[in-house]
């Protein structure tokens, strides 16, 4: 184990302990969450000490919660109790390599992830926000209480500690036949359209990746394309607590390539969508993101079999539009001028890790 992930309560007395942070959901079944709560029977008092593992949405800052204001959502909440021993799981490797680090009053924890979860998602905040970002987080935290989950007991911050963790989905091994799209378009005082055709290599393509665009085109009519342009779009549905839907560009492009009238042309244009060009764009769908750390445009969201949408928070596609822009031309100039545009929809994920 190359690191090992650990918080410790404000009063000393409890210290939770993560081999990893990264859960990787495979459709069919959820890495499972195994750690360590080490504990300091003499601070405990008469209170019980807990873990527990929530997924949950937020859609407002911290700020507004301390007024009365609660902006987090839980989607799916589980607790333990692990002292007095209550909850007893079968020791793993990686429960055996943190009992070591945590030495004598070390409790081991197990959580199974739900695989109908969404996976962690946060919402790129504007340059003025303050506080967590918005978005899909799960969370490990180890507190006191007298009761398991009494929603009027309050808990003391010195008396938890917490982690944040990250529910992820990796590409497949083998991506999916490229999609392809094409238009016939005619004009005003043309007797003949044009064709355009875009295609891709394949439907998936891996974060920072160049995705080459194959395009042909049949330019029958008498009106030249002056220039190209494309764009990928980013789609955030949140479906969790309403119908919210909205699409950002994350990368928007022209070529100054023209096609004559009565000729042909086909080439392959290379775009890469990346963060690094949308920092500025509030509301832009990212990865998860633990503390301190940069992530990246968020993955394509992939449905298993019998997914439940409402239950998945956020779901997050893309698709690429090319456009041509056709010039008038003529007497009429600009009042016969058009574009002809297709869209194709493509995969951002990343690749599985080599073990």
């Amino acid at each position: 184990m190359a690191k090992v992930f650990k918080k410790t309560s404000r009063n000393g007395g409890l210290c939770l302990y993560l081999g990893k942070r990264d859960y990787v959901d495979s459709m069919t079944s959820v890495e499972t969450v195994e750690g360590v709560v080490l504990l300091d029977p003499s601070t405990l008092g008469d209170k019980k000490v807990f873990v527990q593992l929530a997924c949950a949405f937020r859609y407002g800052n911290e700020d507004l919660d301390a007024v009365g204001l609660c902006f987090r959502k839980d989607i799916w909440i589980h607790h333990i109790q692990i002292y007095p021993e209550s909850h007893k799981p079968t020791l793993t490797p990686m429960h055996e390599t943190l009992l070591k680090k945590a030495g004598d009053n070390g409790y081991p924890f197990t959580f199974d992830i739900p695989k109908n979860l969404p996976c962690s998602i946060s919402l790129q905040p504007g340059p003025d926000d303050k506080g967590k970002a918005c978005g899909v987080d799960f969370e490990v935290k180890t507190y006191l209480a007298m009761e398991k989950c009494n929603p009027d007991e309050k808990i003391e911050k010195k008396d938890s500690a917490r982690l944040i963790i990250r529910k992820i989905q990796y590409a497949p091994s083998e991506a999916g036949a490229g999609p392809k799209a094409d238009i016939c378009k005619s004009f005003m005082m043309s007797d003949k359209p044009v064709h355009l055709e875009a295609s891709l290599e394949k439907d998936l393509y891996y974060h920072g990746e160049a995705i080459p665009i194959k395009i042909k085109i049949n330019n029958e009519s008498n009106k030249t394309v002056k220039k190209f342009k494309i764009t990928v779009d980013q789609t955030t549905d949140i479906v969790l607590y309403s119908a919210d839907k909205y699409t950002k560009a994350v990368l928007n492009t022209e070529f100054g390539e023209t096609v004559e009238p009565e000729s042909t042309y086909e080439n392959t244009l290379s775009i890469t969508p990346l963060l690094t060009e949308n920092k500025d764009k509030r509301g832009l769908a990212l990865d998860g993101q633990l503390k301190e750390e940069d992530t990246n445009l968020a993955s394509t969201t992939v449905l298993g079999p019998g997914a439940e949408k409402e239950v998945l928070g956020i779901l997050v596609s893309y698709k690429i539009k090319i456009t041509l822009m056709v010039a008038g031309g003529g007497l009429l100039g600009g009042l016969t001028a058009s574009d002809v545009s297709v869209e194709v929809p493509v995969k951002l994920m990343h690749p599985k890790p080599e073990e």
